[in-house]
């Protein structure tokens, strides 16, 4: 058969340009923005840069936006007044505008709601007087911080907090939300076995360790429309202890992830820091892969997606030079994942996704650290 101009003609376009549906929402092609923290909302309210900046991308082919992590409505969230909040009137009028001119330029975007728990120190913005909370009031390193275990009622408030923060998002214009369960974050700091020690309902195996995070995705999904997508985002990996594990088996993490799916995960984002490395002894599959075996949802992958070099150190200064994607192609067709997140091939350019869809991979920019600086 003879393409036409509407056939998308490379192997990348005719994989990439496919819908996919996460429960009531229909992406329109593969290509997700991955979440990543920018530090440009003073007040932590976005604004017209930062609308601009996602609906760039938007319009130039990505399919999903994830934004960078939010912090929902309670004082311990967060450490910086230039993160954005998910909370307050001027801060969600901010938020309307960025949805509404990521939608008029052809794309779809959802918040990554959060909660930092034991990273945060006090006297840290934006609430300085605000405690540092986690599950036993432990730092990712094991030791003691300045914070405190989270009494019942403050599990009720966080809750509450990311409950009212999705159906905010819902009232506003946005796609659905993204649950941050990843990198040694508060709802991480319940899921690993290393910083959560409680003797209660919330702690011991792994399937009471995801009680909290089940709990929330069931609050979030009681308040939003049954068509309302929910993501949850989780990672093995955590902030400078790259060779933590929620699961060692996928026993294990079948264990974790079944009651989340159970109380209204409609995907899950596997966060890991180099997609193409299998998660487990004798399968190819990452962690992705797994998990979309495991609990049938749709699934998105991600880890240094077109870029060679750790994302880390990236995001300490280094460079990182341009990567195929062939692999991902791969696991795409074989539906083994159904989307995929870009985060610092994106960053540095808005354009990423025009160029491989159109296959003008001769146009990719290597990655540069100072595009960190601006919100280009």
């Amino acid at each position: 058969m003879t393409a036409t101009a509407t056939e998308p003609t490379s192997r990348a376009a005719r994989i990439l340009s496919r819908p996919a549906t996460i429960n009531g929402l229909t992406v329109p092609n593969r290509i997700v923005m991955a979440p990543m923290t920018r530090q440009f909302s003073p007040g932590g309210i976005p604004g017209a840069d930062v609308a601009s900046y996602y609906s760039r991308r938007a319009a130039a082919g990505v399919g999903l936006i994830v934004t960078e992590g939010t912090y929902v409505g309670h004082e311990s969230a967060g450490q910086s007044d230039s993160i954005p909040r998910f909370h307050g009137e001027e801060q969600l009028a901010g938020w309307a505008k960025v949805a509404a001119d990521v939608h008029a330029a052809g794309g779809m975007i959802v918040p990554q709601l959060w909660h930092i728990g034991m990273v945060r120190e006090q006297g840290q913005p934006p609430y300085p007087d605000a405690p540092a909370v986690g599950p036993s009031g432990l730092r990712l390193d094991g030791t003691e911080g300045t914070g405190k275990a989270m009494t019942q009622r403050d599990v009720d408030d966080v809750i509450g907090a990311f409950a009212e923060a999705a159906a905010a998002a819902e009232r506003i214009g946005f796609d659905g939300v993204e649950l941050h369960g990843a990198h040694g974050y508060l709802i991480d700091q319940f899921l690993w076995a290393g910083t959560n020690r409680r003797t209660d309902v919330y702690g011991g195996d792994p399937v009471a360790r995801a009680k909290f995070a089940e709990e929330i995705v069931a609050a979030v999904r009681e308040t939003v429309s049954p068509s309302f997508p929910v993501i949850f985002r989780y990672s093995q990996w955590k902030q400078d202890v790259y060779g933590a594990k929620l699961a060692e088996t996928p026993e294990e993490l079948e264990a974790i992830l079944a009651p989340l799916a159970a109380a209204g995960v409609d995907a899950f984002h596997a966060s890991t820091r180099r997609h193409w490395l299998p998660e487990f002894d004798g399968s190819d599959l990452n962690l992705a892969g797994w998990t979309k075996k495991l609990t049938g949802k749709p699934v998105i992958t991600v880890g240094s997606v077109g870029l060679d070099g750790d994302f880390v150190k990236a995001f300490q200064g280094e460079g990182a030079e341009v990567k195929g994607i062939d692999d991902l192609l791969d696991r795409l067709e074989t539906e083994e994942v159904d989307l995929i997140a870009v985060g610092r091939a994106l960053l540095q350019d808005p354009q990423w996704a025009a160029k491989v869809l159109g296959d003008r991979y001769e146009e990719l920019k290597p990655y540069d650290a100072a595009s960190l600086s601006s919100l280009s």
